[in-house]
């Protein structure tokens, strides 16, 4: 019988994840065995599966795609409901309570179905279920939504946790702490854009967190918006998110690197139609060139 044997190092890059379905899995697949057998043979849900392999990938143990499941979740039926809370289990029903507590009262059976399915379907512990709920409600509050998130839109961030691969309370809450940090800065970077008087679109917010996740804080995107108020008559969107992703590409990630690239930038030949005032930077240019492209294109600019 073949040997499998393990460094000492890999070993305890195991161990250090903290997951024991991800140890299983690592075993399996290095006894040459195929990732598309490993939910049967592991017997393992599909996204107990889906965690295991994101946890490999974040302990640079799985370099390929992680293994993907099916979108479409099972047809939970009130029979199925009825088991579960007749179960000798009793975290569903704690649980249940806990989501009612916290939403200020009873939840239809369709929500709680979709409770169901974050927690047999998805297979989320339930301990993680309850921070994700705290995380779904602060993060509305922290954009201006006081009033309890949907079931279905706590079910939807339930597919992108899994997604994610967090499944582990260690995970839970390193997720928030981050991703709550960037939420509570929405209304701060609002009212730098001059928006004070209403809450921020879908399409705004996502403008904002996607600079946010690229690195920029808010002097960055302070010297975008002045650039982009420099050339423009009004506020575009998408003229400033291109001045800050060609930022990014070029590798200047601080205001004072951004400073200094702009002060090398040969004067470029002035844009009739744009330019009102001064000389156009590189970054201008580039966000003039895709602006132009896109208008007549129906959507937030």
């Amino acid at each position: 019988m073949a040997q499998l044997i393990l460094e000492k190092e890999k070993i305890q890059n195991l161990l250090d994840a903290g997951n024991s379905d991800a140890v299983l899995l690592y075993l399996f697949l290095s006894m040459g065995e195929a990732p598309e057998n490993a939910a049967e043979k592991l017997r393992f849900t599909p996204s107990r599966l889906q965690c295991a392999f994101a946890a490999l990938q974040q302990r640079s143990l799985w370099e390929k795609p992680a293994f993907t499941y099916e979108r479409e979740r099972p047809k939970f039926t009130e029979n199925d409901l009825l088991r579960r809370m007749s179960g000798q289990n009793p975290e569903f029903r704690d649980l249940l309570g806990e989501v009612q507590r916290r939403f200020g009262r009873t939840l239809s059976t369709e929500e709680t179905l979709s409770l169901l399915n974050i927690t047999d379907y998805l297979g989320l512990p339930t301990e993680v279920v309850g921070m994700l709920l705290s995380y779904c409600i602060e993060k509305d509050r922290r954009r201006g939504i006081n009033r309890a998130p949907a079931m279905r839109s706590i079910e939807k961030e339930a597919y992108r946790w899994t997604d994610l691969g967090i499944c582990t309370m260690e995970l839970a809450a390193a997720f928030m702490q981050e991703s709550l940090q960037r939420y509570g800065l929405l209304k701060k970077i609002a009212a730098l854009l001059q928006i004070e008087d209403r809450r921020l679109t879908s399409a705004e917010e996502h403008y904002i967190l996607s600079w946010l996740e690229l690195g920029f804080t808010e002097k960055e995107i302070r010297l975008a918006y002045e650039e982009t108020m420099k050339y423009l008559s009004q506020f575009k969107w998408s003229y400033c998110n291109t001045i800050l992703k060609n930022w990014h590409t070029q590798g200047l990630t601080t205001a004072s690197d951004i400073k200094k690239a702009e002060k090398k930038t040969a004067p470029a030949k002035r844009n009739s139609q744009y330019q009102k005032h001064g000389t156009l930077s590189e970054s201008g240019k580039a966000a003039i060139r895709e602006l132009l492209a896109q208008e007549g294109n129906d959507g937030i600019q």
